[in-house]
């Protein structure tokens, strides 16, 4: 299914989701602190989240054929 470039782009970004929502880095955003209102924990929970969906998604539904003209 996935070969070469395509593979390792997604074996990366496994790599960074994990280390992102492991404890070290996860232990920054957790703060009483508020942007635009909004707890700043959760909001970057869910940015940091929907950044590695896209990105997945980019990588997954990339055409990797360059024979193409």
């Amino acid at each position: 299914m996935f070969q070469g470039l395509a593979a390792q782009r997604l074996v990366a970004l496994f790599f960074a989701g994990w280390a992102l929502f492991n404890f070290p880095l996860l232990a920054l955003w957790d703060h009483e602190a508020e942007l635009f209102g909004l707890p700043l924990f959760p909001l970057a929970l869910f940015v940091v989240w929907g950044v590695l969906i896209a990105a997945l998604a980019w990588v997954a539904e990339r055409d990797t054929d360059t024979t193409k003209p």
